[in-house]
């Protein structure tokens, strides 16, 4: 690593932090809020819970203070809950104006019988240690653990560049994680726009209204975590919106392995490669690819409030990590005096594989004669041939069309088939029929509906072991299907065996320990 200190025309600015914590103990019945006080070490407090019939606790990040010998009662409960917002459908409320959170815990008849007090603090200056790759324009998406500061770094982004950078930004603030309870939003976000989401299985519907009916250059969302917001995110991308969000995940290699949210990072899929592109990149047939375009440019990793890693040009990262290549981040970390210092990655030396004179050409240039030149691109690109798409048919190696119009020879194809050596015709344009056109022309197997039912099997099965259930059995294989079954799942971190004998052979997927 190589180290050196970053932007250092700014004066290093130092942390400061308000929590409003008065306004939160007004509402904790009056024996408790005294008790509280009596602690010390405010500032570290994180959170207070009231169980009913169970003494209530003060939680500090070491330890955990039991208030009060006396178990809460039903009035303890009815004294805050008369005293805080609305409970929403997810279960919290708040406190005007102030970024503390209460949630509740109901029993079976839906009364609550427990509080969650959580303290919500407005940290100022920690946006500081990535203030440049945010003032980027790039769409950066941010990763950690729980509480270490993730939806904290995401309110100071939006305040920067709403409030430095004069930008239009829009906060899409589910459970008003960001910008706190109330219709006034807290002063942390400066003057970014809040919209309120009521639900959170709403959030994704927000977010496209965002883009749609405000005009927003940013917008900010906290805890990406279904498939319909991730696709609502990649809507917005592709906009041109720049996107600055949170995700479950404490790495990018979470995201990677997460079937749900890999497509924040352009997804994978499994790709045959020609006999000779597997030599040249030395690995089997069947590979692991990046699907499409990453959503963000930018993840970063939050180790804690003042060591970070930045992983630029995901795209690229991505691609190495499923080459078993991995490209080191660059590793930010504030000093005592508020400076930065940037650890960078000293690139390893890689002998260049020379390239078989098969390969050592251009792509392979196709041009669609009354085919779908979308469908074409998309198989090349799932396909991960060496060809590409040609607009011009004076410039191409390859002419695609259809089987019946080659039948009637029209006079443009006709000078076409004059032109050129290879004139490919297909039964019809459908994705299945293009995709059997690139087999053949580059010379793949073929994978049958039985192999396919298998990967797809295995992808199911993949999810959920990683949501956290237990180890999951597929159904019995060839050996040459259970070894692409062995490589998807090996790619998303996982462990895999085959037990049984025969035709009962079949493949065992479980966590890694």
């Amino acid at each position: 690593m190589t180290v050196q200190a970053i932007d250092q025309r700014r004066t290093p600015s130092r942390v400061e932090i308000t929590d409003d914590l008065d306004l939160l103990l007004a509402v904790i019945p009056p024996r408790l809020r005294v008790a509280v006080e009596r602690l010390g070490d405010l500032p570290a407090l994180l959170e207070v819970v009231l169980d009913f019939g169970r003494q209530p606790e003060a939680r500090f990040p070491s330890r955990v203070a039991t208030l009060s010998p006396d178990a809460i009662t039903g009035d303890d409960i009815d004294y805050m809950i008369g005293r805080v917002g609305t409970f929403t459908t997810d279960n919290r409320a708040g406190i005007e104006r102030t970024l503390h959170r209460i949630s509740a815990i109901r029993n079976r008849l839906g009364e609550i019988v427990g509080l969650t007090c959580r303290v919500g603090r407005a940290v100022y200056g920690t946006v500081d240690i990535v203030r440049d790759v945010i003032e980027s324009g790039k769409s950066i998406l941010l990763v950690g653990r729980p509480g270490v500061g993730k939806t904290t770094l995401l309110r100071e982004a939006a305040r920067v560049l709403a409030d430095d950078l004069g930008k239009r930004v829009v906060i899409v603030d589910t459970s008003n994680e960001i910008a706190g309870d109330g219709d006034i939003p807290h002063p942390g976000i400066g003057r970014a726009r809040r919209m309120q989401v009521p639900s959170p299985e709403r959030q994704h519907n927000v977010m496209i209204e965002a883009v749609e009916n405000h005009m927003p250059e940013v917008i900010v969302i906290d805890e990406i975590g279904t498939a319909a917001e991730a696709l609502a995110a990649r809507t917005i991308a592709e906009r041109g919106v720049q996107l600055i969000a949170t995700a479950h995940g404490t790495t990018l290699d979470n995201l990677i392995a997460n079937p749900t949210l890999c497509d924040l990072v352009g997804g994978i899929h499994a790709v045959t490669l020609s006999d000779d592109e597997a030599r040249r990149r030395r690995t089997q047939k069947t590979v692991l690819e990046r699907k499409a375009p990453p959503t963000f440019d930018v993840v970063i990793e939050i180790h804690d409030q003042d060591r970070l890693a930045v992983h630029a040009g995901v795209a690229e990262v991505v691609d190495a990590h499923l080459r078993n290549r991995p490209i080191q981040p660059e590793l930010r970390t504030r000093r005592p005096d508020g400076g930065v210092d940037v650890e960078h990655p000293v690139p390893a030396a890689v002998t260049p594989t020379p390239l078989p004179a098969a390969h050592a050409r251009h792509p392979v240039r196709i041009f669609p004669y009354a085919v779908s030149a979308e469908r074409l691109d998309r198989a090349i690109r799932d396909l991960g041939v060496n060809a590409a798409v040609c607009t011009h048919p004076r410039s191409a190696d390859v002419v695609l069309t259809l089987r019946a119009l080659a039948k009637k020879r029209p006079k443009k194809l006709r000078e076409l088939m004059v032109d050129h050596a290879q004139v490919h015709a297909i039964n019809g344009d459908s994705p299945g029929k293009i995709v059997e056109f690139l087999r053949d022309l580059f010379e793949l197997p073929r994978i049958n509906r039985e192999q396919e039912g298998a990967l797809r099997e295995a992808e199911e099965a993949i999810a959920a072991v990683i949501s956290g259930r237990q180890a999951a059995t597929l159904s019995p294989q060839h050996p040459y299907i259970r070894r692409l079954q062995h490589q998807l799942i090996e790619a998303y971190g996982l462990h895999s065996e085959s037990t049984g004998r025969g035709p009962d052979r079949r493949i065992v997927i479980r966590p890694r320990s």
